[in-house]
């Protein structure tokens, strides 16, 4: 299995307040893991792992991966 630290990193800046960023579970049933919620002007450094395989953005955010920038909530 993949080691966890070599998984992709991505970054979140909120460009409003209350934006949620939401973690999804890998395996047969995917579900929730982790919530952060962020304010205007924050960022967030996170990293596919072993037990996150997707990322859910609710609200207006610059997302920044090493396959580019993209803008959610517009």
């Amino acid at each position: 299995m993949e080691d966890a630290r070599s998984g992709d990193y991505f970054v979140v800046k909120a460009l409003e307040s209350g934006v949620q960023v939401i973690g999804l579970t890998r395996g047969q049933d995917t579900r929730f893991h982790h919530t952060e919620k962020l304010d205007k002007g924050e960022i967030i450094i996170a990293q596919f792992t072993d037990h996150t395989s997707a990322v859910k953005i609710r609200g207006k955010a610059e997302v920044m991966t090493k396959h580019g920038r993209m803008e959610s909530g517009s």
